[in-house]
């Protein structure tokens, strides 16, 4: 058996708890950051849909993947993939309202300006990035759908990414600065 080795540091409290325990389970998610995005598309009328997303991450390079998790309740994401064609605008840090309002809105896209995309899906002003893609695959999971989209476009323009940490909006630290 190997000897303990003091590190100087100090470890951090554990507390012990069920998986299959929401609250539990949602205290521990929460402590990881996500890119806070919008997922647009035009709907059949040829009118702009959209939503929040917190959990969109990249997938593969090669071929050119990403995914995103809308919850199963979401009356959105229909309208969405029915479409086709979607952009994922990734938000600036500074862009807190415009995540609010496409997460809860009626009218999300009320003074809201955009420029479409190559393939003429909403790129949202002022986002850090944007992704044009389509869906590939989908999985229910739980009570989200993992959505798998294969980018075909994508754009960027610098500045730091809105994130969600622990239920609160955040954003990067200066540039610069070790960590």
């Amino acid at each position: 058996m190997a000897d303990a080795v003091d590190t100087g540091r100090i470890d951090p409290v554990v507390t012990a708890g069920s998986p299959s325990c929401p609250a539990g389970f949602r205290e521990v998610m929460r402590t990881l950051a996500g890119t806070v995005g919008v997922v647009a598309a035009l709907d059949d009328r040829g009118r702009p849909v959209g939503m929040t997303v917190s959990s969109l991450t990249s997938v593969s390079l090669e071929p050119p993947l990403a995914l995103f998790c809308p919850a199963l309740t979401s009356r959105t994401w229909p309208q969405l993939r029915a479409a086709g064609g979607l952009c994922v605008s990734i938000l600036n840090e500074r862009q807190q309202d415009l995540s609010r309002q496409f997460a809860g809105a009626e009218n999300r896209f009320a003074r809201v300006s955009w420029t479409p995309s190559p393939g003429g899906m909403p790129v949202l002003g002022g986002s850090v990035a944007w992704l044009e893609c389509s869906v590939v695959d989908e999985h229910r999971a739980g009570d989200h759908h993992i959505v798998v989209v294969r980018l075909h476009h994508t754009g960027s323009s610098g500045g730091g990414p809105l994130l969600r940490h622990r239920g609160r909006y955040a954003r990067l630290a200066a540039p610069g600065g070790e960590v």
